[in-house]
């Protein structure tokens, strides 16, 4: 076999190249007449038979060895390549098991006459909008024309989302993000690897599309302790996230042209996730007192869905009034409608307990609750719920198992332990400590550096805080100009459709540091107070 040594590969294949191309007698090597290939050296880590099997192709494909060409036997490639037979007959029998070569009995090994995947030649589109791609085996370059995606396809792929995740250490302002460096890793590594030493058959088959029953008990006798409401392990469904709640929602209630009202400002990802649907979003103003339900209900009265914050609404941070709840829920039993509760941070509320969800008022059965432990704990979980009405659970779980499945088994049970234990209740009175610590920390640095330019109102509850400029500046003009001197923020307008929204920033304080909010406190004081109005 050949040294592995570049040079001598190098050395090795150089024999390869005429023998491919068919110029190649039984004792005697003939020149290749005005033909030159080169081939590369076999790459540290892939196999000798991988890398033979991986040069004959890219030779086929980039037209070097021509439809119908005989390649050398088996025997004698093995020996001018000093490689064992059996090499070059695994390789060989891949080419043919995909139809690049051909076996004649009695004549030898050719290349196949009509080959299955050649590059395609350049295309000329209409428009003029082509893609430049690259094809993997040859290196060859073409044009092909953009692919066309559907109304629903645009609006899924405008996600607001990072698609390549967050790193770590947290910014000063990230927002929508609890301190993951609070979490207790060593408790949650104890529990997982215990569970992992009591696997069984059970564990590792398919799950119940509803999730991990002992999990979703836990999770209704925490949300009757936490939330107040009564509900049972059967109405808990157990999802990867908000988004997939809203989602299923969407398929399974609206049909295209169907009315939803929306929080305006509000949700990005919701007012995506619905107008992808088909559905007619109708943006709903909002006051001190959460979304004005009298407003919608002049605008829309036969909408099919609403969607909510009511616990804190997101971004402003108002609680849902308790007349418009006891509105909002006469609305949707009047009209046949679904109202969805997302309670995406509200847990975290600094003085006093938790406020009572929505939902712990719906005797109706018109409320889809929706909760996360991506902000309760950690995101890399996913592990997300939903209660709903009893008449949307069958078609809700069938629809989970169509598109989803279930949520990974093992994780789940690891995350039962942890509630079941206590864990988890202790965790989020520590948390609720350090975020009200820190929102404090932010205002009174605000007060002391930004006063005159920006305004943050008294903070209750959460993991963020909108911030209100004392002036009409831009400011997703001042959130760029922030994050190119490494602050992170969300710039209010951008929650907004057709009303009107006082200009500010949302800053995050959750996952940052008392040492990165003083700082960047003063770097955003700087960047502001440099910015025109």
């Amino acid at each position: 076999m050949c040294d592995e040594n570049i040079n001598d590969m190098v050395q090795c294949v150089d024999p390869l190249i005429k023998i491919l191309l068919g110029h190649y007698e039984t004792h005697h090597m003939r020149q290749a007449a005005d033909i030159e290939i080169s081939l590369t050296p076999r790459p540290d880590g892939i196999a000798l038979q991988r890398w033979l099997y991986d040069e004959i192709r890219t030779a086929i494909l980039a037209g070097r060895l021509m439809p119908g060409s005989r390649l050398p036997a088996t025997r004698d490639l093995a020996l001018r390549l000093k490689i064992s037979r059996g090499t070059v007959l695994a390789a060989y029998a891949q080419l043919g098991a995909e139809g690049y070569i051909q076996g004649v009995t009695g004549k030898g090994s050719f290349v196949a006459p009509e080959l299955p995947d050649l590059p395609p030649r350049p295309v000329a589109t209409g428009s003029g909008v082509a893609e430049s791609i690259s094809d993997n085996a040859t290196g060859t370059k073409y044009e092909a024309p953009a692919v066309v995606l559907s109304a629903r396809g645009k609006k899924l792929s405008m996600t607001p989302f990072s698609v390549a995740g967050r790193t770590l250490p947290a910014k000063a302002f990230r927002t929508n993000q609890p301190d993951v460096t609070a979490f207790p890793f060593d408790l949650w590594t104890r529990i997982a690897s215990r569970r992992s030493r009591r696997l069984c058959p059970k564990f590792l088959a398919d799950g119940d599309a509803c999730g991990y029953k002992p999990l979703r008990e836990e999770i209704a006798g925490y949300l009757r302790s936490s939330r107040g409401i009564t509900c049972s392990a059967e109405q808990v469904v157990l999802v990867g996230s908000v988004q997939q709640i809203l989602d299923i929602s969407a398929r399974l209630l609206l049909d295209p042209g169907d009315q939803v009202w929306i929080e305006d400002p509000g949700y990005p990802g919701a007012h995506l996730i619905f107008a992808a649907a088909g559905a007619k979003i109708v943006d709903i103003p909002v006051d001190l007192n959460g979304i004005d339900v009298e407003n919608a209900r002049n605008q829309a009265p036969n909408a099919r869905l609403a969607y909510v914050t009511a616990g804190r609404q997101s971004p402003l941070g108002y609680v849902l009034a308790l007349d418009r709840r006891f509105s909002l829920l006469n609305w949707a039993h009047q009209h046949n409608a679904i109202v969805i509760e997302d309670d995406y941070d509200s847990e975290y509320r600094f003085e006093g307990a938790p406020l009572s969800a929505m939902k712990s008022l719906d005797k109706k059965g018109r409320v889809i609750y929706c909760g996360t432990f991506s902000k309760l704990l950690f995101p890399s979980l996913r592990i997300s719920y939903a209660v709903l009405p009893d008449q949307l659970i069958a078609p809700f779980t069938a629809a989970l198992s169509l598109t989803f499945r279930h949520v990974p088994i093992i994780a789940q049970t690891t995350l039962h332990e942890f509630i079941a234990e206590g864990h988890l209740g202790r965790h989020v009175r520590r948390m609720r400590l350090l975020y009200a610590e820190r929102a404090q920390a932010l205002r009174q640095a605000a007060n002391v550096h930004l006063s005159g330019l920006l305004e943050i109102p008294e903070i209750t509850m959460g993991l963020d805080t909108p911030a209100f400029f004392t002036n009409d500046s831009n400011d997703k003009d001042i959130a760029n100009l922030a994050a190119q001197a490494g602050i992170e923020s969300l710039p209010l307008s951008a929650y907004t459709r057709t009303q009107p929204v006082d200009p500010g920033l949302l800053l995050g304080f959750a996952a940052v540091s008392h040492t990165e909010i003083e700082s960047g406190v003063r770097t955003l004081a700087r960047v502001i107070d440099k910015t025109p109005n």
